[in-house]
């Protein structure tokens, strides 16, 4: 019996899984999953658009059309003034300012007074010598020190030849005093963030919403309860400034070397010596940059805080900008440019000296090299020399206000440009805003903040925006928004189109890189004098002054995320015969959107903090009413204006700022 042989089918193959390219790799990466992901949002974005029309018609029906209602408003304006003309009456006999807060506006002045008289001290000489040799000492008495106490030296000259060398001082005075503060206050809380995880999350959102606000809206609290004078402008410059070096600091001490603070565990080193001898001085380019940035910040407040009696070279270009005096205005501007980027300059290349290591045979570094400054200081200071010599100053306030003369007979096209632009998209934008119901509205920013972030930034967005109507201020508030909303269309489409072409051509990134920084260290009140000079006391000058102070983040973030994508995602692009173009807005932007948003939200941000600003060259709303509120002294109606700023800053700031979702 022959046994039958069965045959055994064999398996068939399975297919080789085609290779997947690197930008196919890439983009999927980037979108968070594959196909049934797409598809999964793009249903979500449906079932969300669907949501979002039933609830505009369902409101259409229930609530009508119109403004704000009146009968969901609170007018706290009466309050505020009530509790302002309380402090007025009460500010030389209650025990809160008699044993507190009149010794702390003492010290603020006394401190203020003490450095501006040591300033004075030195003559015109010992100050010029002390920012030079501090300036080439700081940057490391090389070639690059040369340059910055050439910088320093310029600076100090205009200053000086513009005459405007007590304002420069009285500036410098205040600076010193606001920065001292500001640093060790933002170590503080940077210390206590790094070294706890739970004092981090608890200060996180309270230094985005700080950084968020505009600079205005910190002038009206010490104000109310200071009243108008150095002690305010110090205190609001402090707060404002101190949110840089809190964050660097915490940055810093998270991002120390784990091997170097275990070597310091392993020789036995407890807590505080890990802070003192590992964490703290690698952290140092970290906190030298937070402190490069407290600068920025406190130079442009203190500018600003002239709107409150801070006096100095703010004051100069305020005066000088009510009476559209656009000569005296430049005049006091130019030397805020100067400090601006001699300060930058000094610290910027302190910290680049960090880590690098003086010559084998150079004997002037560490302390000898600051006792000779100090000593080269004192020795100017002998001399003897008092303020800057009235024979060598010069008022060029005559000739520039000749020129703006000229400039507004001459070349009409720039109001005839000004015209237009409010015609044909400022106004339909405004009315645009103002025709949609008020419900509506809140829908928009929570559906806007929903695609964009997650629920808490809908929830944050839409309350913020309630918050604005129950003010009472819902009218200006849209009229603030359409004017940085036409500000930030202008400002991506530039600053995208030029981001783009930094990125792919790097000659013209290394030329346009000089003008970014230089526009980026100057104070957003300098922005308005030019603009002023161009275009007018209109609206359209604040609008052109938020583009141009907000165009450098935009254009700096935008190469820098061209420029971070995955190479291989490219090069897979351009082996498959992708041209330039595709390879831009098929691999390169997509891979790229997360620096696009973060350009949108910084570019948002920084336009808001103008066109409130603007307010004093006619951009009117919400700016205008925090200006009339401080200098006639309307504390209701300038504190209703500047929490509503307050409130559209958070509004534009979660609806631009992604976050994070919680994961299935």
């Amino acid at each position: 019996m022959s046994a039958t042989a069965t045959t055994v089918p064999k398996p068939k193959p399975k297919p080789k899984p085609k290779p997947k390219t690197a930008a196919g790799e890439a983009r999927m990466r980037h979108s968070g999953g594959g196909p049934r992901e797409a598809l999964r949002r793009r249903r979500g974005l449906l079932a969300g658009g669907g949501a979002l029309a039933a609830l505009l018609v369902l409101g259409a029906v229930l609530l009508g059309g119109g403004t704000w209602p009146a009968g969901l408003t609170a007018d706290i304006s009466a309050p505020l003034d009530a509790a302002n003309d309380w402090v007025v009456d009460n500010r030389d006999s209650h025990p809160l300012f008699l044993y507190f807060l009149l010794h702390l506006s003492n010290t603020a002045t006394d401190a203020v007074d003490s450095v501006y008289q040591v300033l004075d001290a030195l003559g015109w000489l010992g100050v010029v010598a002390a920012a030079v040799l501090v300036a080439w000492r700081a940057a490391g008495l090389g070639r690059r020190g040369l340059r910055v106490a050439l910088t320093a030296l310029g600076a100090f000259a205009v200053c000086g030849l513009l005459g405007m060398w007590d304002a420069t001082l009285l500036t410098i005075a205040l600076m010193v005093v606001s920065v001292a503060a500001a640093a060790l206050l933002g170590t503080l809380i940077g210390l206590a963030a790094g070294l706890s995880d739970r004092v981090d999350r608890a200060l996180r959102p309270v230094l985005d919403t700080m950084q968020v606000m505009p600079a205005f809206a910190y002038l009206l609290p010490f104000v109310l309860v200071f009243g108008t004078g150095t002690p305010a402008a110090l205190f609001c410059t402090v707060i404002y400034a101190a949110p840089p070096m809190a964050r660097l600091t915490a940055l810093g001490l998270r991002g120390a070397d784990p091997a170097a603070l275990e070597a310091a565990v392993s020789l036995g080193a407890n807590g505080r010596q890990r802070l003192w001898t590992a964490r703290l001085p690698l952290a140092r380019r970290q906190m030298l940059l937070g402190l490069n940035q407290t600068i920025m910040m406190a130079l442009s407040m203190v500018v600003i805080a002239a709107l409150v009696g801070a006096g100095g070279l703010g004051e100069e270009v305020y005066s000088a900008l009510a009476t559209t005096d656009v000569g005296k205005a430049f005049a006091a501007g130019l030397p805020i440019v100067l400090i601006a980027v001699w300060l930058d300059r000094t610290t910027a290349a302190a910290g680049d000296a960090i880590g690098t290591s003086a010559p084998a045979r150079s004997w002037l570094h560490g302390g000898r090299a600051w006792a000779l400054v100090a000593a080269a200081v004192a020795a100017a200071a002998a001399v003897r020399t008092t303020g800057w010599p009235d024979a060598w100053t010069y008022d060029i306030s005559a000739p520039v206000n000749r020129a703006q003369e000229w400039i507004t007979t001459n070349l009409t096209f720039t109001e005839d440009w000004a015209r237009e632009f409010t015609l044909w998209l400022l106004n339909p934008l405004r009315d645009a805003l103002l025709w949609l119901p008020w419900w509506s509205v809140l829908l928009l920013v929570a559906a806007a903040a929903r695609l964009v972030g997650n629920w808490l930034s809908a929830v944050t967005a839409t309350a913020a925006m309630a918050a604005i109507g129950v003010l009472g201020v819902w009218t200006k508030s849209l009229n603030t928004l359409s004017q940085v909303l036409a500000a930030l269309v202008v400002t991506l489409v530039l600053g995208f189109l030029a981001g783009v072409l930094c990125a792919r051509a790097g000659r013209l990134e290394r030329w346009v890189r000089p003008l970014l920084d230089a526009m980026q260290t100057m104070p957003q009140f300098v922005y308005l004098i030019p603009v002023v000079a161009l275009f007018g006391a209109t609206r359209t000058s604040a609008i052109v002054a938020a583009v141009v102070y907000a165009l450098p983040a935009v254009v700096r973030i935008t190469t820098q995320g061209l420029r971070d994508v995955d190479p291989a995602a490219v090069e897979a692009s351009r082996s498959l015969g992708a041209s330039s173009r595709q390879q831009l807005f098929g691999v390169q932007l997509p891979l790229a959107r997360p620096a696009l948003q973060l350009a949108v939200n910084q570019g948002v941000v920084l336009v808001l903090a103008v066109v409130v600003v603007g307010g004093l060259v006619g951009g009117g709303a919400l700016g205008y009413d925090v200006i009339k509120g401080l200098s006639r002294g309307e504390m209701g109606l300038g504190m209703t204006a500047g929490i509503a700023i307050v409130c559209l800053g958070l509004v534009l700031d979660r609806v631009t700022q992604r976050t994070s979702r919680a994961p299935r």
